[in-house]
């Protein structure tokens, strides 16, 4: 499928980082119940046919930013196999010139990802980082960078050269880019706690790192998991972590985050929805060429959206396309409210289908999808610093007008 509705109007990204090959065996809704329980060695389990996406934020967020129409540019790494060769040709159907920044080194194997994603379970990703982590700094074409308005990069705990050495490529990355005039913006994801990735010292990594970072899209678990160790391990002995997340402790990360240097601190928080902080009207003026168009709409505010109904068939990219969602609508000019819920509208598209990039529409489709009333989820804080709009469902931090 070619769809591209790029418009010359519109500000430019450069999405970098992590790509992989996704497989996703078919779930029927007759394994749903008895999956789990006969998942073990010896038995044999029939499934439908594989769909095969590529997978990671290039892919996920790159092309859901294309889709949306924003001129998009993608950097990473495959190696010269077989799935590398899959990976440009999925890209090349979005649009012929998406992989001209794709490197192809000989030397490396390319990533992939085995996705178990039963229906109304979480999925359970079986992954090979491959060629990601020889991705490093110099691999960034920083001529490119200065050409557009915004670089996105992600998933540094899986590519070594990020996160290795105090995460000094990370550090470099970002401080080639701002140098520019651009504005950066961060995604994370949770490691695997038994390797190099999950055992790195991301609070210094962090502290390194953020100074040059405008945006930064965490999950709520990447960021527990990363900066407060001991309450995520605390947490995650109680049941649902995400249940447990309260506008306080929100509060908390990204005055944490705030201190670090971030401008926008864009939490993910799956089925609960998004939150939204972003700093005084002096930053934000000073985050580059996607500086909002209104400064003084955006300034101080704190907000939580729930996200939108929906018959989930994969959570396979929702976070990515969660940020495609948030992006494209800053970058439209859009203000922080219209932005957090496209954000949650791509996203809730996102899970209708078992891959990443399938459920998605066009901008003005998901558009008019949210403005024909769309139901959102339920959503309620025992917070009395918040309120929430009856209309727009959107809940505020007291000192929001």
């Amino acid at each position: 499928m070619n769809i591209s509705r790029t418009s010359l109007t519109l500000p430019s990204v450069v999405v970098a980082g992590h790509i992989c090959l996704d497989i996703i065996p078919g779930m029927g809704s007759q394994l749903a119940g008895s999956f789990w329980k006969n998942f073990q060695p010896g038995h044999l389990l029939e499934v439908g046919a594989a769909t095969m996406s590529a997978g990671g934020p290039v892919s996920n967020t790159g092309l859901a930013l294309h889709r949306l129409g924003i001129p998009t540019r993608l950097i990473c790494k495959t190696g010269l196999d077989a799935y590398g060769t899959v990976i440009r040709h999925l890209v090349e159907a979005e649009g012929p010139d998406l992989s001209k920044y794709i490197l192809a080194d000989p030397d490396v194997s390319t990533s992939y990802s085995l996705i178990i994603s039963p229906l109304d379970v979480d999925r359970i990703i079986l992954h090979n980082p491959g060629a990601n982590h020889s991705f490093n700094a110099d691999d960034i074409d920083y001529e490119l960078v200065s050409q557009s308005a915004l670089i996105h990069f992600g998933y540094p705990p899986v590519m070594r050269k990020m996160y290795e050495n105090k995460g000094q490529g990370l550090v470099d990355l970002y401080r080639r880019a701002k140098r520019t005039g651009i504005t950066t913006s961060l995604d994370m994801s949770y490691p695997d706690p038994a390797t190099e990735g999950g055992q790195a010292d991301w609070v210094g990594i962090l502290k390194a790192a953020l100074p040059y970072v405008d945006i930064f899209l965490p999950s709520i678990e990447e960021l527990l998991f990363m900066l407060r160790r001991s309450d995520y391990e605390a947490m995650a002995l109680n049941g649902s972590l995400l249940d447990q997340v309260t506008p306080a402790l929100l509060g908390n990360l990204s005055d944490e985050l705030f201190a670090l240097g971030v401008r926008l601190a864009v939490i993910k928080l799956g089925k609960r929805g998004l939150y939204l902080r972003s700093a005084g009207k002096d930053s934000l003026e000073e985050m580059g060429r996607a500086c909002p168009s209104n400064v003084e709409a955006w300034s101080d505010k704190e907000i939580w959206t729930p996200g939108f109904r929906v018959q989930v068939a994969g959570t396979t990219g929702a976070g990515d396309t969660t940020i495609a969602g948030f992006l494209s609508a800053l970058l439209r000019g859009k203000g922080p409210e219209e932005s957090v819920v496209a954000a949650v509208a791509v996203g809730a598209c996102n899970v209708e289908a078992p891959d990443a990039l399938s459920g998605l529409r066009t901008w003005e489709e998901t558009i008019q999808r949210i403005e024909a009333g769309w139901e959102h989820l339920p959503l309620q804080l025992e917070d009395p610093d918040w309120r929430k709009d009856e209309i727009s469902q959107l809940w505020y931090r007291s000192h929001n007008p």
